[in-house]
């Protein structure tokens, strides 16, 4: 695997993989492996896009996907915390987001941008209109979170609970046979984001995902605390947010090249 000159996460599945095949397949030990070498992970620095950039992109985009891509730089989300959100989330009094269940199962707020707020109503009128829509269809239910579905049986067919965002067709659930209305696929938004980068003459590997490290970046650069940026990105551990110090051109201290001295 080192010779072949595979990443580390190709290493690891080949190596559970053999792991698996001892111990259910074969039932016996796998040994020691002593002269295993494995590889490395590479540490990699986030690609972070500057202000001018973040315009020029999102310039290029229209529609929900414009939105959307204007909520993962504004508030620092996921493309699916996005994508999952429901209409329940949005708090416009409070002038909040709520991202529930996220990446460790942890809830928290994210600001909702006000440059925002009247587009957010808009959707959630669409969303409306297309839930009364089903509904008088004879459809109308959404995917529930774990065991609320059991919990609340009613539930999935209310307004509130309907993704913020959702899917322009309704599909069949393969286990249930329930017909339902799911969200967004990421994959569209992905293309889009990916075709708006080239179109701005953007020369970096730009992904949904730069959003959220723009995001956090940007906050850094105005001064504002790493644990209020951890808290926002819903890190466990701030050494994950740490990261992005290392993107500008202040460790701590604002470092000057010696050429330019």
């Amino acid at each position: 695997m080192v010779s072949g000159n595979v990443s580390a996460s190709t290493q690891n599945q080949a190596l559970n993989a053999l792991i698996f095949l001892y111990k259910y397949a074969l039932r016996m030990p796998l040994g020691e492996l002593e002269e295993f070498a494995r590889s490395k992970r590479k540490k990699t620095i986030p690609v972070v896009m500057t202000r001018t950039e973040v315009k020029a992109l999102l310039g290029q985009l229209n529609g929900w996907q414009r939105e959307v891509a204007s909520l993962l730089y504004g508030t620092g989300m996921r493309v699916m915390e996005v994508l999952t959100l429901r209409v329940k989330d949005v708090d416009f009094e409070y002038g909040r987001i709520l991202v529930c269940q996220a990446k460790g199962k942890k809830d928290r707020f994210v600001p909702l941008p006000q440059s925002l707020s009247v587009g957010l109503q808009e959707q959630i009128d669409k969303v409306s209109q297309l839930h009364r829509q089903d509904l008088s269809a004879g459809y109308g239910e959404v995917m529930m979170p774990e065991a609320l579905a059991t919990k609340f049986p009613g539930a999935s067919r209310e307004f509130r609970w309907q993704f913020l965002y959702p899917s322009g067709r309704l599909s069949i659930d393969a286990r249930s046979g329930v017909v339902r209305r799911h969200h967004m696929h990421e994959s569209g938004l992905q293309r889009a984001v990916k075709k708006a980068a080239e179109r701005s003459g953007i020369n970096k590997r730009i992904g949904c995902h730069s959003f959220r490290h723009s995001f956090a970046t940007h906050l850094h650069e105005s001064n504002h605390d790493i644990r209020t940026v951890q808290e926002l990105l819903g890190h466990a551990d701030v050494s994950t947010t740490m990261i992005y110090t290392h993107v500008l051109n202040r460790p701590g201290v604002k470092v000057a090249s010696p050429l330019d001295l």
